[in-house]
Formats: C-alpha cells, structure tokens, sequence
C-alpha cells in the first residue's frame, strides 16, 4: 500500500464521528471487533473464510485505523451504540452475529444486552474477564491523564518512531507464529500516528470502567437467548497461568450460558494463529431472520 494509496472500505459518519467501514461478502451478517488498540486489518486471515457464507462487517473504532478521533472517551453502551450505528449507515437491520476480541467482547456483550432484538449470536475470541469489575478511581483524572500523555507522546514525535515497532512486538509476543502479517506500510501509515497512539492511551485508560459499566448492564439487562461461544487461547506451555485463564474463560462462558471452546496452540490473537476455529463458531450459529 503506498502512502497516496487510499484504504479499502469508506468511510461513514456514525454518531457524529467519521468511522471506516468494510462490507464484504454475503449472506447473513456478522460484525468483527478487535481488541485495544487493534484495526480493522487484524481480520484479513479470518475475512476469506467468512464471506462466501456471510456479510463480514469490520470497522476501526474512533482513532484507531483510518476512524477519526471521538472526543468523548469510551463506554461500553457507546461501543454497543457503535455497532449498532454501523449496522444502520449500512442498513442492515436484521439479527447479526457480533465477534468481540479482546477488549471488544466487553463490547459484544453490552450490545446483545441492549439490542437484544438484533442479536444473532456471540462469539468472544479470547474475550477480557473480570470477575469483580468495580470502577477504578479518578475516572476523569485518569481520562485527562491519558488526554495529556497523547498530546506529550505526538509532541516528541514518539508514534512515529515507536509505534509501529511496539506493534509489531505487541503482535509477535501475542501470536504462537511470533510474526505480524501486516504489511509494513499499513503499519507506519496507522500506528505511526499521533491519533492511534491517543486513541490505544485513551482505551487502555478506561478499560476498568468498561467493565464495570457491563457488570452493570448484566444485572439490569438479560441476554437474549442466542448461541455464545466463548473461545479461550491456549498456547500449550501448561502453565499456571494459561490454566488459570482457561479457567477463567470457561467461567465466562457458564454465566453466559454459553458453549466454552479451548483453541490449541494459539495465542491471544487468536484471528492470526487458528481463524479457522472463529470462523467454525460464527458459521455454526443459526442464522435468525428478523
């Protein structure tokens, strides 16, 4: 991709916030949403598995990818309104699939418990636990914080120099293949930029916030009763901490009343080392028409 090169996809304005959109293939939908910090591109493996059965939506949230910058930090209910908002500036309006990773299932989850209407099923790759979410303190000291460490970062020319390789170690040290696909060029053009590095702080910054927001949401909100499948890595050292995360995982999935998966050998990113276990769970929930 050269740098006049323009990206795939278009952009589209959801919530007054100019956000880059992919739609590809056909049949029923099913939405893809990476974690922290990650972009649309973290999907190409998984897209050519999809789309002859399904229509794939992938997005970037606000600052990362080619997506403008929000000025409002995030929340589980936005995220969920997000979602929902992409589906409705493509005009789909039937039950979907969501696929939330990392980060991303907090959001998954908090939109099939406000749009239960619209939910097909779940699928949560590698999904964030907390068990006991509480807000940590100072939410807006903390979100000011993270406001002000982006401005220093871009100030000192830190993303340009930085942030594609943090990517790339970030990606090695996550997959069992300890390499990034990417191409180098989509790299520098998005983790070279003051405006993802901003937008990583910022979704880092309030991470425990998002998860408390959606322990709140489950005690005032039910899931819909659609097929969840939860999909643990599982990178085979035997460790005690990849078992302690199986166990996790498999926790998550029985509050959820949901199908718990172990995906081997792979790590966290699990769309780079096993697609073909994430796009057997999406294929295998029954399409619902609205």
């Amino acid at each position: 991709m050269s740098g006049a090169e323009r990206p795939p996809g278009r952009m589209l304005r959801v919530g007054g916030v100019p956000l880059h959109v992919l739609r590809e293939g056909k049949g029923p939908v099913c939405v893809l949403s990476a974690g922290l910090g990650m972009g649309w591109f973290d999907w190409d493996p998984l897209v050519p598995l999809l789309a002859p059965y399904r229509t794939v939506v992938r997005f970037d949230r606000p600052g990362l990818g080619f997506s403008a910058p929000s000025p409002e930090p995030p929340t589980a209910s936005g995220e969920a309104g997000r979602i929902a908002g992409v589906l409705d500036a493509l005009d789909l309006a039937g039950p979907v699939t969501v696929v939330g990773h990392s980060l991303a299932g907090f959001h998954a989850e908090a939109f099939a418990r406000l749009y239960p209407e619209r939910t097909a099923g779940l699928v949560l790759v590698d999904g964030s636990v907390e068990e006991d979410a509480r807000p940590a303190p100072g939410r807006e000291l903390r979100t000011a914080a993270a406001r002000l460490r982006g401005l220093a970062f871009a100030g000192a020319g830190l993303p340009r120099a930085l942030g594609p390789a943090l990517r790339r170690l970030s990606v090695r040290a996550a997959s069992v293949k300890r390499q990034d696909p990417a191409p180098a060029e989509l790299v520098r053009r998005t983790y070279g930029t003051a405006r993802v590095a901003r937008a990583v702080l910022m979704e880092n910054a309030r991470y425990r916030d998002v998860a408390a927001e959606l322990e709140e949401l489950r005690t005032h909100h039910s899931l819909p009763p659609v097929p969840v499948t939860v999909l643990a890595a599982s990178p085979g050292s035997g460790s005690w901490l990849e078992r302690r995360w199986l166990q996790r995982q498999r926790a998550l999935a029985d509050r959820l009343d949901g199908r718990f998966e172990a995906v081997a050998p792979a790590g966290h990113l699990l769309m780079y080392d096993r697609p073909q276990a994430i796009a057997a769970a999406v294929l295998a929930t029954p399409f619902i028409r609205a």
